[in-house]
């Protein structure tokens, strides 16, 4: 699939993207190229190939349940401007 410059001065204006008139024919073959790799990834046969959720199709070693640091609720909580029962109070912002 081609693409022309028109279409990149388009997708760069809905990207909010500034290119300069030098980037234009670089940005153009580089989406060129990047849209014909999904055309000929597209072609690939694929029938009989099962779907995979995850590339690993593993699963993760969990780290051990613990705690590993000092609870310091009580220390930060006394440098707020205003704090009670574990909870940071803050002004009302919506009526």
């Amino acid at each position: 699939m081609a693409i022309d410059r028109e279409e990149i001065e388009k997708i760069a204006t809905l990207a909010r993207i500034k290119l300069d008139e030098q980037q234009i024919p670089q940005v153009t073959q580089s989406i060129s190229d990047i849209l014909a790799l999904v055309d000929q990834m597209q072609s690939v046969d694929t029938d009989g190939v099962t779907a995979m959720a995850n590339p690993l199709d593993a699963t993760q070693r969990l780290r051990p349940d613990e705690v590993t640091e000092r609870d310091e609720r009580d220390a930060f909580q006394g440098i707020a401007p205003n704090a009670e029962s574990g909870l940071y109070l803050v002004p009302k912002v919506i009526e």
